[in-house]
């Protein structure tokens, strides 16, 4: 199958990356390449980093960004060992960086990848196809409490709690193997009269993704790393998808524009911490009424913006 994803708020994002044409630009989430092909569109001198963990989006970027010959880097890894990675060869500072979270379209429509409750396939769900752990582990080896936290939490779904208890009861006959199978227990799990709206397996879905490849803990634990990683001037866009990852991004840029912890009362500041930046977008840049007619999956999608000092 084609790698096919519709880069989200591409034409917001380019705009507020301030290309420099001589810059060092990194995109941590690099999918199809869609937003990395832009930017490299308008590189002279400059170089683009491309980063992903999965191996189908590095073969489709590597073809897609291929016409832009050496200016072009592409790393299979996940975008928390960024800094790492780039400074082992050599790059100690960058002038735009784009992480576009979340599952892309290829992702989600490779039935045999499993991330997708639509398609009958094996329970997977593994961004890094090098993982040992997938969504089928955590369905039929969590406890029933860690079960009914992951869905709590990360799928905020109000019948978390009997999600869980189904599961466990279903997995006791014999191991949960397929994305139709959960369905068909979560179905069981949720009164008929709330499953009108959406898929009853949307947000047990969700949450098992995150789950499986720690999608908020990796997110939490790389934006200092990054905005450090930022030259003066520099600018890092974040493209979220739900309000899990966009609460983690707001309250990250806003800790770095604001760092101090002295008491509000205190007439100067004596904590020492300095800020590193502001951030652009005080509310966070929506997809157009255009983009949504030709891209439905974008609906949830918000774009942050922090500007380095």
């Amino acid at each position: 199958m084609e790698f096919k994803h519709y880069s989200v708020l591409l034409t917001e994002t380019i705009k507020e990356l301030n290309i420099k044409p001589d810059g060092i630009y990194v995109d941590g989430t690099l999918g199809g390449g869609g937003h990395a092909f832009e930017v490299c569109k308008r590189l002279t001198g400059g170089h683009f980093y491309g980063i992903d963990q999965d191996d189908a989006a590095i073969a489709a970027a590597g073809e897609k960004l291929s016409v832009f010959g050496d200016k072009v880097t592409i790393l299979r890894n996940n975008y928390c060992n960024a800094k790492v990675a780039l400074q082992e060869m050599g790059v100690n500072g960058v002038d735009g960086i784009v992480l576009d979270l979340g599952v892309s379209s290829y992702q989600l429509d490779t039935e045999e990848r499993g991330f997708s409750y639509r398609y009958d396939a094996a329970l997977d769900m593994r961004m890094d196809r090098r993982q040992s752990l997938t969504a089928r582990d955590i369905v039929n080896n969590y406890s029933e409490m860690e079960l009914f936290r992951v869905i709590r939490d990360y799928g905020e779904d109000s019948f978390a709690k009997n999600i869980a208890k189904h599961i466990v009861r279903a997995r006791a006959d014999k191991p949960i193997e397929t994305t139709f199978e959960l369905n068909e227990i979560i179905k069981a799990a949720i009164p008929a009269k709330f499953r009108q709206n959406s898929h009853p397996s949307k947000q047990t879905f969700q949450a098992i993704r995150i789950e499986c490849n720690r999608e908020l803990e990796v997110l939490r634990n790389s934006l200092d790393d990054l905005i450090d990683l930022l030259n003066p001037g520099g600018r890092f866009c974040i493209i979220t998808f739900h309000s899990l990852e966009d609460r983690i991004v707001k309250a990250a840029f806003k800790k770095n524009e604001n760092p101090c912890t002295c008491p509000p009362e205190f007439p100067v500041c004596v904590c020492g911490k300095a800020s590193k930046g502001k951030v652009i977008t005080r509310k966070p840049i929506l997809p157009s009424e255009e983009e949504l007619e030709e891209n439905s999956r974008s609906k949830s999608a918000k774009l942050r913006v922090f500007e380095k000092h």
